[in-house]
């Protein structure tokens, strides 16, 4: 299978750094804005008891099921992060929030009085929330985030997994960009494919457009894609930390 993409912005040009504002208060957003958040997921994050206070049953129920206790620590900072998020916008209380979920398990806010549409990503110590305003497919978003490191079997699954334009751009690289390059390449995939909840493995619908897709750099040693229909510069979106 071979599945597309790279980018929007040519697939030498570095990605920009991300400068993070600190996130204490309410937010609104307005159409054609894009809001991302991070959140540390690692012991500088929130406190565990007080992020599990707030997930829903199911997702306690998942956090338990997690054994690996680094992994579970990451789910439950995550999704409680998330929730504070959304909180937010919504001025509800992160408890209350209710998701249903798309066929491919794309969460969304169920019954929400402010219409926002969020993705959530995940990778070594970090999350990363993307937000954007109104519902419905021209508001999807979709965010990716990858922390880099060695992979010894990128040139097979970039044989299975990108499109040939990919593969050209990719072996053209010289070897000491390749991972990056590959990473680039990977995170663009998955925003996109998370865009529009069909997940990685289903055909884009027929006669849709692939969404724009712009990458960033959140922090050293991560790299991050985010796809939407349409997307503002990366220098126009709002970054902050989630405190």
């Amino acid at each position: 299978m071979s599945m597309q993409r790279l980018d929007d912005e040519g697939a030498m040009t570095p990605p920009p750094t991300l400068e993070w504002t600190d996130g204490t208060i309410r937010y609104e957003i307005g159409s054609g804005e894009l809001h991302l958040w991070r959140i540390r997921t690692d012991a500088d994050g929130t406190d565990l008891s007080y992020g599990l206070s707030l997930l829903g049953d199911g997702q306690r129920e998942r956090a338990s099921r997690i054994r690996h206790a680094p992994y579970r620590e990451r789910y439950i900072r995550a999704h409680a992060g998330l929730r504070e998020i959304l909180s937010r916008y919504l001025d509800a209380s992160p408890r209350s929030l209710r998701f249903a979920y798309g066929p491919a398990g794309k969460p969304a806010l169920a019954d929400a009085t402010v219409p926002i549409s969020f993705n959530l990503t995940t990778t070594g110590d970090l999350a990363l929330v993307a937000i954007c305003a109104g519902a419905g497919r021209s508001a999807d978003v979709g965010v990716d985030c990858e922390w880099i490191r060695p992979r010894h079997s990128i040139e097979a699954v970039a044989q299975r997994m990108f499109a040939p334009e990919v593969l050209q751009t990719l072996a053209s690289a010289p070897q000491d960009e390749r991972l990056a390059c590959f990473y680039r390449a990977w995170t663009a995939l998955e925003a996109d494919a998370k865009a529009d909840g069909r997940g990685l493995f289903r055909p884009r619908p027929a006669g849709a457009q692939p969404p724009a897709v712009l990458h960033c750099i959140p922090e050293t040693g991560y790299i991050a894609a985010v796809a939407r229909e349409t997307l503002p510069p990366v220098k126009d979106w709002s970054t902050f930390d989630l405190l």
